[in-house]
Order: C-alpha cells, then structure tokens, then sequence
C-alpha cells in the first residue's frame, strides 16, 4: 500500500483499522478509537507530516507514544479494570485464557506492543521493527523479555 502520496483521508482509511488493532492490544478495545485518533490528529498537526516517507511506520509509533501517553494518565486505574479491558484484542480467540491476558496486559507498553504484533498481527520482527521504528535485534530483545515474563508468571504455581 502506497501511503506516502495520498491525501489524509485516504490514508486515515487505510491504515485507522489496522491501528485500531494495535491500539486494542495496548489499551484495550474501549480507549483504542480514542488512542489511534488523537495519534492521528497529532500527527497530521505536526510539521514534519508532509515529508513523512512511511506513513504507516510513522503512525504505528504515534499509536505507541499516544497509548504511552495514555497509559500514564491512567495510571490510577485499578489494575483489575485495566486488564479486563485490555484482554478484549480484536481477533483474540474467544477461548484465550483470562490468565494469559491478565499476564499480556501486565507487561510493559513496548513489550506489550511487540507482543500484539507478533502474535496478533502475525508480523516477522523486522515489519514489527519497521513499524515501530526500533531495530530488528531490540524487537527480538522485547519479545524474550516478554516471553519470559509470559512463562514466569503462567507457571507459577
């Protein structure tokens, strides 16, 4: 998909739902409209905007800095209340373990995000890379992390 020569409104169309996805996995479905259109609004405002050459890669790490920031503001949040609506990713299984989505919402944003693109988005850790505009090798830095922390915290008994 070329990105880079269309008008906004296109390229909102194209990309709003993929990024509504990635912001479900980092904030949950409820404040991931609101995530993904303030990362929009945001970017679109910023000078640098017209020269963007990868729009899609650009807004992927908007999305990320926004639910960073989003998450912070939050942060007062019950930590029950926000991993019950983090745990509803558009295209999770309906059989995903409550668990494994209380263990996915507790790590961290970054680790979080590559987890949800790895995983939900089935994207290898170099399209993850490209998208959140991190190296290939710190991709697969967070994905060990996270998956150990996955394994630490499923199998304690």
């Amino acid at each position: 998909m070329d990105v880079g020569i269309s008008s906004d409104e296109v390229v909102y169309g194209q990309l709003a739902p993929e990024l509504i996805r990635f912001a479900t996995g980092l904030v949950g479905r409820n404040d991931a409209p609101d995530v993904m259109s303030t990362a929009f609004v945001k970017a679109m405002s910023s000078p640098s905007w017209r020269s963007v050459r990868d729009r899609r890669a650009f807004m992927y790490r908007a999305v990320l800095n926004e639910a960073r920031t989003w998450t912070r503001r939050r942060a007062a949040r019950p930590i029950r209340e926000a991993a019950a609506s983090r745990r509803d990713v558009t295209d999770e299984p309906a059989t995903t373990d409550t668990a494994v989505a209380a263990a996915v919402a507790a790590l961290s944003l970054r680790q979080r995000a590559v987890i949800v693109l790895a995983y939900w988005a089935d994207l290898a850790p170099a399209d993850i890379a490209d998208r959140l505009g991190i190296s290939e090798g710190a991709v697969r830095r967070h994905l060990a992390r996270a998956r150990a922390r996955l394994r630490e915290v499923l199998h304690a008994d």
